[in-house]
């Protein structure tokens, strides 16, 4: 699987919800009806810090993801917008 372009804005879906657990996080999409695992709780911070950052290589320097896993990172929010999870954030 490829990675996303980390230097491109994302955001989750409107319609996904996070729901945090001891193992990181559920992400349960209303729309679809998916649900995805997430079991990294580094990426669950980058999921979450994606909203407010200009870029997801941005989101994942915030989140402490050091450069060489960077592409780790990329590959695991491709899947996410595969399932619709994660969307390319538009300009308002």
């Amino acid at each position: 699987m490829s990675q996303i372009d980390l230097d491109r804005a994302w955001d989750l879906h409107p319609q996904v919800s996070v729901r945090p657990e001891p193992f990181g996080a559920l992400l349960y999409h209303f729309g679809t009806r998916k649900l995805s695992f997430l079991k990294d709780l580094t990426l669950l911070e980058v999921v979450r810090g994606l909203r407010d950052a200009p870029s997801a290589r941005a989101a994942c320097a915030a989140a402490g993801v050091p450069d060489p896993d960077l592409p780790r990172y990329g590959i695991a929010l491709a899947a996410l917008v595969q399932s619709s999870m994660v969307v390319e954030r538009t300009a308002p």
